[in-house]
């Protein structure tokens, strides 16, 4: 049973607090008449997967530029959107976009599917981004349930349950709430509620249009949830970089692997990430090591690269990578923690 009045009262207020967003058509150019774009819709959420809007806003401009339609990305070299895609963390969902956009261009003729179930059917879409694309871009009465939704909802219903373990009951009440009218805005209603109103720390309680019918606020448990499950800490692993450079100013990088860690992406040479990594130079040459290390943290380890360093003649050929020019090298295509190696070893 859906709970009608309740979904009216939040659309009333994400009328008059909708965030802008580049992404976003709001709910006055909707009642207008303007409909959002699936292909901004599908990416935006792509991008937003563990990632925040404020990081996410310049990489969706700068792809909306370069590749304005859905068919435009399909037909991009995989080198130039993984260059793109660099900073932006957690790469298979790059292989992915560009995996789906050419589904998309190739067996859907540059339409997206207009369904939960189509939609589903593509690569790199799950349940969570399938819902949101058929709501938001299609107004289907999907549930879509992130991070946001799922604290939103353990603090209407004071639901104590930890997460993961609270997902399948905390989706169930999003069910029961979503409404069969204007189903987009308000999926990005309840986004926006969890992202500006009932945030994790000190939430603005007083300015929520649902805390009359708050189960958390009627208790004073809001700061209390969600509750979580004790994370596992997280092992480190350790490395070994090799930052060569020719006397001509090129740098040596090699591509690594589709699958895996940092899939696709240039990156130093290196050896395997483990406890005791082995020496694997891709060159012969005189390695010195810096004192400084590469740190990042990945979801599931910390790690810690060694750094060595060389300079090489022209006539010396690479076991691995190969040699980019000085003028077609650019340390922003590379991935953070290349990124890091890079800055170190220059000031080193």
């Amino acid at each position: 049973m859906r709970d009608a009045p309740r979904a009216a009262e939040l659309l009333e207020w994400y009328d008059r607090h909708a965030r802008d967003l580049p992404w976003r058509i709001g709910p006055r150019a909707r009642a207008a008449g303007l409909r959002p774009d699936p292909y901004r819709v599908w990416l935006s959420e792509i991008m937003l997967q563990q990632t925040t809007v404020p990081a996410v806003k310049p990489y969706f401009e700068a792809f909306t530029a370069r590749w304005p339609t859905v068919v435009d990305l399909a037909a991009a070299e995989d080198a130039d959107v993984m260059a793109a895609w660099a900073g932006l963390g957690y790469y298979a969902r790059a292989r992915n976009l560009l995996k789906c956009a050419r589904v998309v261009a190739e067996e859907h003729g540059g339409v997206f599917p207009a369904s939960h179930e189509g939609l589903l059917a593509l690569p790199g879409v799950g349940p969570y981004t399938a819902g949101a694309v058929a709501a938001i871009a299609f107004d289907i009465p999907a549930t879509v349930v992130d991070g946001n939704v799922e604290r939103v909802m353990a603090r209407v219903h004071d639901e104590h349950t930890p997460l993961p373990q609270a997902k399948p009951v905390l989706t169930e009440m999003a069910a029961a709430l979503t409404p069969d009218a204007r189903p987009g805005d308000y999926a990005q209603a309840v986004m926006d509620l969890g992202a500006t109103i009932c945030t994790p720390r000190n939430p603005a309680c007083g300015l929520c249009p649902w805390r009359g019918a708050c189960a958390a606020w009627e208790a004073g448990t809001m700061a209390e949830l969600p509750k979580k499950a004790p994370k596992k800490r997280k092992p480190v692993r350790h490395g070994i970089a090799y930052l060569a450079r020719r006397v001509d100013g090129a740098w040596l990088l090699e591509r690594r692997p589709d699958k895996g860690l940092l899939g696709g992406m240039l990156g130093w040479p290196g050896s395997d990430w483990g406890d005791d990594p082995q020496e694997a130079p891709p060159i012969r040459a005189e390695w010195k090591t810096i004192e400084a290390e590469a740190r990042h943290t990945f979801t599931h380890f910390h790690l810690r690269l060694t750094l060595r360093t060389a300079l090489v003649p022209m006539d010396r050929a690479p076991c691995r990578g190969d040699f980019i020019e000085s003028s077609d090298f650019r340390p922003g295509d590379l991935p953070t923690v290349m990124r890091k190696a890079f800055d170190l070893a220059r000031g080193g």
